[in-house]
């Protein structure tokens, strides 16, 4: 395999509050074989729908060109998300290509991907074998007819629980497992799922419902504050707090007392972490975005295509961040009504456009 090595010293371009960047969230396609009510809702996005057409999406070449600029930036975490990233043709490839990018030192970046781990059992190890190092798996229950509603599909947990065992068995681990809780459908379900993925070394997250996109109907009444998660977990199997892993680290983290390994609770509607937030997006057409919660990005694609060179890149993506203001969850308190809705403006990028 050969490899990519930037050229250039590291980078230390900070945003207006000294935030690094440090991660690069790829989304590589706007389609989901799933059509979960809070991302991709059914009504919407029915057989009709017209998604992006391919000569608007990134290539490989073109993704793997970008990464590796942000990488001589100071990225040193890549995860490849959607949409489902999976459902994009021939997948292993790009991940070999990104495996192949180095940071200026010559070390590996952290190649993950995020993934409903649908089709995850039969690609776990081509991926592997690709350089993919970890996944995070979207799962929101083990009861079928609650996963059917939070899928939007007519098929239970099956497949997904089969590709995170894939997953471990070619050694993309440890595997974390991501939950998104919302009053009214999974959340009495928690300590189900904490009893479930205990002791098998994953690595369960638990995700307060966000406001992500337009697409949700989101209401301050559907968050499960984490506090109530923990306490719902603490109450059966006892936990204790740990440190985090590294600066920015999303998931407040605990420790299962018996030693059985751990659980986290991203608490982002709660207890916002903007103040530590190292990410950046690359959207499927290629908009650099700085924000989860951002309605517009800037173009990389446009002057790419239209002949830039990496230095000429490399400013455009400086001169984005080193005027990075954002703090939406931190400011969302002040947005909110009384009764729990949020005035969110009529344009906001969609989950799927730019992965979680």
């Amino acid at each position: 395999m050969t490899v990519i090595t930037t050229q250039s010293a590291p980078s230390t371009v900070a945003d207006r509050f000294g935030r690094p960047l440090r991660d690069l969230r790829i989304s590589v396609t706007d389609r989901c074989n799933w059509r979960c009510p809070y991302c991709m809702p059914a009504e919407i996005f029915g057989e009709r729908y017209e998604f992006m057409p391919k000569p608007e999406v990134l290539t490989f070449e073109e993704i793997e060109r970008l990464a590796g600029i942000f990488v001589d930036l100071g990225v040193t975490k890549l995860r490849i998300t959607g949409g489902e990233p999976t459902v994009r043709a021939e997948l292993p490839k790009l991940i070999s290509r990104l495996a192949r990018i180095r940071t200026p030192e010559g070390a590996e970046t952290d190649l993950t991907l995020t993934t409903n781990g649908f089709l995850l059992a039969k690609m776990a190890q081509e991926l592997k074998d690709g350089g993919l190092r970890r996944v995070t798996v979207h799962l929101d229950s083990l009861d079928e007819e609650t996963f059917k509603k939070m899928s939007g599909r007519p098929y239970g947990p099956q497949k997904t629980l089969e590709g995170i065992e894939a997953a471990a068995r070619v050694g993309l681990s440890p595997v974390k497992v991501n939950c998104v809780v919302q009053r009214g459908m999974n959340d009495g379900q928690l300590v189900d799922m904490a009893r479930h993925f205990k002791g098998t070394g994953h690595i369960l997250r638990f995700i307060e419902f966000m406001d992500v996109g337009t697409r949700n109907a989101w209401n301050m009444k559907q968050v499960v504050p984490a506090r109530d998660i923990f306490e719902q977990v603490n109450a059966v199997f006892p936990l204790d707090p740990a440190d985090p892993k590294y600066r920015g680290e999303v998931a407040e983290r605990y420790l299962y007392r018996d030693g059985t390994g751990e659980i986290g609770i991203i608490a982002s509607v709660s207890k916002p972490f903007c103040g530590d937030c190292t990410r950046a997006r690359l959207t499927t057409d290629g908009r650099l975005v700085t924000c989860l919660f951002a309605s517009k990005g800037k173009d990389l694609k446009t002057p790419m295509r239209s002949g830039a060179s990496d230095d000429d890149l490399r400013d455009i993506i400086t001169g984005v961040w080193s005027k990075r203001t954002d703090r939406y969850s931190e400011l969302r308190a002040a947005s909110t009504d009384l009764d729990g809705s949020i005035k969110r403006p009529r344009k906001r990028i969609e989950m799927y456009q730019l992965g979680g």
